[in-house]
C-alpha cells in the first residue's frame, strides 16, 4: 500500500523499536516512546515486533490509503480514530483499501501518543539498523524529519492477518495516572542525603510543557538537595534515567535521550513506566516509588509473558477461521512512484539521494 499524508498533525514521525548498538559512538537509540504499544500493534497484524509505524502526538494525522489493500491497528493513546468518517476502535485490526481515509479527533484524556501500525510496516531506508526518525541528527524515517502534508510512504510485504482481531483488555498497557513511576535507585543516589531521597519518593510533580522526546521535565515546589553537587564526570544514560540538575527537579530520560550526561542520576524508571509516562499530557501529576532491581526484572518478565499471550491469542484467532493473505487489489491501477529517497554508498562514502520522476 501507499500512505498519503493529507494532514500530519503537530508531530508525526516514523518509528520502530530503536537504533540499538550505536550509543558507544554517540548515536541515541530513539524509537517509539511507547514501545509496548507499537509492539502490540505489530503482533496484531502479523508483523515483526520491530516493524516501523507512525507515532502521532496529541492530534493524529489524516492518512489516505492508495494502490492496494491491507490492514491497520491503532494502539497507544486514544486520539479518537475514524475510518471514512466513522469511529473505529483502538487495539483492533481494521481492513483498509484504496481511497480509505483515516483521521483522528485528538486527545480525549486517555493517552497522548497513538501508533498507526500497518501490514508490512512502513518501508523507509534502514539507517544503522533502524527506520526510526531521530530529528536532531536528521536521520532515519522520511529524510530524518517529522512528516508534512503530501508526504508519501509505502508499506513492506504484508503477512497473514484477519480483520477484527483485538488485543484483550488485560494484555494492554496500563495508562492509569494514579500509579507512581517504579524506580530503581542509583547509580548516583549516594550524591543525595536521606532527606533528598525522601523528597524524591514523596513529592508530587507535574509534567512540564517543555518536555519532549529527549526528556520529560518535572515541575514542583519540593526541591531535591544535592549532597555533593549536581555534576559528575559524564557517563552513560540509560532509558528512564532520572537526572537531578542544579535546580533540584527531576528529568526522566526518554527515547531520544543523549548517550552520556554529566548530571547525577538519582534512579532509573522501569521501561514500562517510561512508556506510560510518555502517555501523560503536560500538567499531569507524577510521583515516584522505589523498587529493587529484582522487582524490575520480574516486571519485565511479566511484560514478556503478556506479549507471548497476545501472540497466542492472535494465532488462535487466525486458526479459528480462514485468515486473509493479502494481495494487491486487482481493480486498483498500480501507479509508478513519482519520487523517493535512498542511501547510496559510493567508494565507501554514504550519500542521501532524493529523486523525482519528470
Amino acid at each position: 500500500m501507499k500512505l498519503i499524508i493529507r494532514s500530519p498533525g503537530p508531530l508525526t514521525t516514523v518509528q520502530d523499536l530503536g537504533r540499538w548498538g550505536y550509543q558507544a559512538i554517540g548515536m541515541p537509540v530513539s524509537g517509539a516512546m511507547d514501545a509496548p504499544a507499537l509492539t502490540r500493534g505489530n503482533i496484531l497484524l502479523g508483523n515483526p515486533d520491530n516493524a516501523a509505524g507512525l507515532e502521532m502526538t496529541m492530534m493524529g494525522a489524516t492518512v489516505i490509503f492508495k494502490d492496494g489493500e491491507g490492514a491497520i491497528a491503532i494502539t497507544g493513546g486514544d486520539l479518537q480514530p475514524k475510518l471514512n468518517g466513522q469511529p473505529v476502535p483502538n487495539w483492533t485490526v481494521l481492513a483498509v483499501k484504496h481511497d480509505d481515509v483515516l483521521s483522528f479527533g485528538g486527545v480525549c484524556g486517555r493517552g497522548f501518543r497513538a501508533y498507526l501500525c500497518v501490514t508490512g510496516g512502513i518501508d523507509v531506508p534502514v539507517v544503522m539498523g533502524s527506520r526510526s526518525t531521530y530529528m536532531k541528527a536528521k536521520i532515519g524515517g522520511l529524510e530524518g524529519r517529522k512528516l508534512t502534508q503530501d508526504d508519501e510512504l509505502v508499506t513492506g510485504q504484508a503477512g497473514i492477518f484477519k480483520a477484527g482481531i483485538s488485543c484483550p483488555e488485560n494484555l494492554r498497557p496500563d495508562y492509569s495516572g494514579n500509579k507512581p513511576l517504579r524506580t530503581v535507585l542509583g547509580p548516583q543516589d549516594d550524591h543525595f542525603n536521606p532527606e533528598g531521597i525522601k523528597t524524591f519518593l514523596s513529592a508530587e510533580y507535574k509534567i512540564s510543557s517543555s518536555s519532549d522526546r529527549m526528556g520529560t521535565r518535572m515541575e514542583g515546589q519540593e526541591i531535591i538537595e544535592h549532597l555533593k553537587g549536581p555534576d559528575i564526570v559524564s557517563d552513560a544514560i540509560p532509558m528512564g534515567a532520572v537526572q537531578i540538575p542544579g535546580q533540584g527537579l527531576p528529568i526522566v530520560m526518554m527515547a531520544d535521550r543523549q548517550t552520556t550526561g554529566g548530571y547525577v542520576k538519582i534512579g532509573v524508571v522501569h521501561a514500562l513506566d517510561v512508556a506510560r509516562l510518555s502517555q501523560f499530557m503536560p500538567g499531569s501529576p507524577v510521583k515516584f516509588s522505589e523498587i529493587t532491581q529484582k522487582q524490575g526484572i520480574e516486571i519485565s518478565k511479566a511484560e514478556s509473558q503478556a506479549l507471548n499471550a497476545l501472540r497466542t491469542h492472535v494465532t488462535e484467532a487466525l486458526n479459528s477461521k480462514e485468515a486473509i493473505n493479502p494481495a494487491p487489489a486487482q481493480t486498483v491501477p498500480q501507479t509508478q512512484a513519482q519520487s523517493g529517497a535512498m542511501n547510496v554508498i559510493v567508494n565507501g562514502e554514504k550519500f542521501f539521494v532524493t529523486w523525482e520522476r519528470l
